[in-house]
């Protein structure tokens, strides 16, 4: 699936489960349909960390409306993110992003005995077969959508589990073994 949008209804994020068993969407909504995609925390908050900086070469949008970054339901996950593509449209102060399935190469389907195991060029081929099939969505965003998605990210980000301040790692209910507090 190829998707190019050139403006969007809704460009979300959220998460669904409980902290520490949650899983993070990425969901464009736009012409009439809605793509939900399936990432990493960290990728939404690097996600919403490099927008903020995009913002701020620009004008103020003014006030962000949250609506249209919060997932609607019912999410049904169209793929997993791989690479993501962060841009600016200058001459018209818009932000281009692009989500791209991860790629999977099954080294099942590699007969290595056939090849010899230092043929790279089999395992570049399947590769490249993989990445011709996998899923991309364009969509360029205006700055008052990008604000909105980053103000949005930070809450779902930061309802997760709370970080130890000595290891960086996740503070469960029941406590946290820290490595650095041997």
């Amino acid at each position: 699936m190829h998707f190019d949008f050139d403006s969007a209804e809704g460009f979300a994020t959220g998460a669904i489960g409980e902290p520490g068993e949650r899983t993070f969407y990425l969901q464009v909504r736009a012409e009439g349909r809605t793509i939900s995609i399936k990432c990493e925390k960290q990728q939404v908050a690097e996600m919403a960390n490099h927008l903020r900086g995009m913002l701020e070469d620009l004008p103020d949008p003014g006030p962000a409306s949250r609506g249209s970054a919060v997932l609607r339901g019912p999410v049904e996950q169209d793929f997993v993110l791989g690479t993501i593509g962060l841009g600016m449209d200058r001459a018209t102060s818009r932000m281009v992003v692009q989500l791209e399935e991860a790629v999977m190469v099954d080294l099942d389907d590699i007969d290595l005995d056939e090849i010899g195991t230092d043929d790279l060029d089999a395992v570049e081929a399947l590769l490249e077969e993989q990445e011709e099939k996998a899923s991309v969505v364009r969509v360029v965003l205006d700055p008052a959508q990008a604000r909105a998605f980053c103000e949005v990210a930070d809450a779902v980000v930061g309802a997760g589990r709370p970080v130890c301040r000595w290891c960086g790692g996740p503070v469960e209910a029941s406590g946290h073994a820290c490595p650095n507090m041997n």
